[in-house]
Order: structure tokens, then sequence, then C-alpha cells
């Protein structure tokens, strides 16, 4: 099959675009053609293999996995003979990884019915960021309805339906973007913007019952006192650093959580009835060929994403590039 594959950890010139064999499949394991596929900021801190010591679970000098891409959606086009939720040419979408390439293969319990309203390409920039926004708000922020929340790096693939999924909880929303940003927000769903380059959060004198942190660059004593007596600062920042001093803050106070989003169906399920109920939509920043990944994780690399970076799956961009 057609991948971009990974031996070693760099740059998006670390990935070579040729044949492979195709994945490996279990008794348990659904097989799926990839249709389309989307990057992530987890996406581009896997490529280069940082932070560090992820490489000791993820492959000291590359990755274990070498075909990338942690979002997925497609068709079914195997199942193993234990498998019971789905059978061949269902729809279908997940973190399942591999999606850089025409074929994955993934467990059953990480694989969920694709929503019904969305093509392959928009359906793939839901997993991850999905997953963490709900995630992060639901389980480690319990929103209740009428909580004021504050989404911290709002215009990007999480932040997009986490101002979503916090008003569908029943929260008012405030979010910290760029003001070119406001209006795509605004439509989403918030009622306060906080122009980041204008005004420091931390020292305004509102209070939040919920912070949702995803940048983390202002101080973490900061955050908490913009907190109310019984608010919940939960981050889910990339750096290291951060992610060490918050995991320390957790163990001696409820108030404070790091997040690691866990791919599950149940959530899928759950995000699937809120995009098909018109209350959840994937933002899409930009849509690529299968052959332009490496230049898609490089705009990752460069922050400031407004929203997902989607790309069509391999077999999608071939036929395309035959019909020219």
């Amino acid at each position: 099959m057609r991948a971009f594959v990974q031996d070693r950890y760099g740059g998006p010139e670390v990935l070579t675009l040729g044949e492979t064999d195709m994945p490996h499949m279990g008794p348990r394991d659904v097989q799926v053609r990839v249709l389309g596929a989307s990057v992530n900021p987890a996406d581009w801190f896997l490529l280069r293999g940082v932070p560090r010591l992820m490489r000791l679970a993820l492959g000291l000098r590359g990755p274990k996995r070498r075909v990338p891409g942690r979002d997925v959606a497609g068709v079914v086009s195997a199942v193993g003979a234990e498998v019971t939720r789905f059978r061949v040419g269902d729809e279908v979408y997940g973190e399942l990884g591999g999606g850089y390439g025409e074929y994955t293969t993934a467990p059953e319990e990480a694989v969920a019915q694709k929503p019904v309203n969305l093509d392959f390409e928009s359906a793939a920039a839901v997993p991850l960021a999905g997953l963490t926004a709900l995630q992060g708000l639901r389980d480690k922020g319990r929103v209740q309805p009428g909580e004021r929340v504050l989404i911290v790096g709002a215009a990007g693939g999480v932040g997009t339906f986490a101002v979503q999924l916090a008003k569908a909880l029943g929260a008012h929303v405030s979010v910290v973007c760029r003001a070119e940003c406001a209006p795509q927000l605004h439509a989403l769903g918030a009622d306060e913007v906080v122009d980041y380059t204008q005004d420091d959060f931390t020292a305004r004198p509102a209070r939040y019952d919920v912070i949702f942190d995803l940048i983390g660059d202002r101080p973490l004593r900061a955050c908490v006192r913009a907190l109310t007596s019984t608010g919940r600062y939960v981050s889910s920042a990339p750096a290291l650093g951060r992610i060490l001093k918050v995991a320390v803050a957790s163990l001696f106070s409820r108030r404070v959580a790091v997040l690691v989003s866990m791919p599950t169906a149940a959530d899928l399920d759950y995000l699937t009835q809120q995009i098909e109920a018109g209350a959840v939509r994937p933002v899409i920043e930009r849509v690529c060929e299968f052959e332009e990944v490496p230049t898609a994780l490089a705009h990752q690399g460069r922050g400031h994403a407004r929203g997902k970076t989607v790309i069509r799956g391999a077999s999608v961009s071939g036929a395309r590039d035959g019909a020219r």
C-alpha cells in the first residue's frame, strides 16, 4: 500500500512516500481503507519525538509505528474473526493511527460509526480534537449548566470543538484568542472574547468555574487565582514542563487536572450524536491532498491554526489525479 513512512524523528523531511506492507490485523481488529485523515499538534510532536521522554514508549531512535496520522475516517475493508460490531462496507472513524497510509487497522473498541452528515475529510477532523475537548470539559472540568467556562487557545482544532461542547453543556463561554478569530468563535457560540495581545485573562477581575487551557503560557498560580472558590483548572497544554507542573499540583488538589485524552468508541458515539443533531461541527481551515501531508504538518508546526487541516485519503487523491 502507499503510505508516508517515518523511520526517524525530525521535521516533515523525514517522511518518505512509497510502498509499504499492509498493517497486521488481529482477530479483534477492524481494517479500514483510509478516505480522510487530519493533522493535530500531537502528530507534529510525534513526528519530532518530543517531549523526548515519550520516546521511551514510542521508540528510542524512531517510532515503532512507522506510518503516522492519528485521525482516520474511511470504510471497513476487512474484519477479524472475533469482531461483532462492524462489517465490510461500514463508514467509520476514530483515533486509529496510521492515517497517512491507504489502510490501517485498529481494535474494534476504538472504532465508531461515522456521522452521516459529514464527508470523510470532515469526519477525520473530529476524533482526537473532539475527544480532547469532550473529556477535558465533561470529565476533568465537570462542567455544569450555567457555569462560566474560559477556553484558552480557542481558535485551534481542540478549541473550536471545546467552544461548541461547552455551549452544549449549558455553560457561559469565554475564549482567549487573537482579535481576528473573534467572529468565527462568536459564530460557534462564544459569549465573550479576550484578545490575548491586549489583555491578560489572569489579571482581569472575572472569575471562572472552569478554565480549559490548551496553551499553558500563563503561570499556574495566576490561572488558579482566576477561578471561583470551587473552580477547576484543566490543562491540555503540550509542553512537558507544564504537564509535570500540573500533574504534581493535581496530587494535592482536585481543582487542578492534567488531561490525557483516551480514544473510546462510547465518546465518539456521543460526538456523533452531537454532530448529527447540529450542535457541533468540525471547523476546517484547509483541505490537502494526500501528497501534501508534509506541507500540512509543517503548517501545524508553525502554530496559530484556525480549526483543522484535513487530508484526502491516498486512494481518493490517486483517483483525482487519474481523472485529470
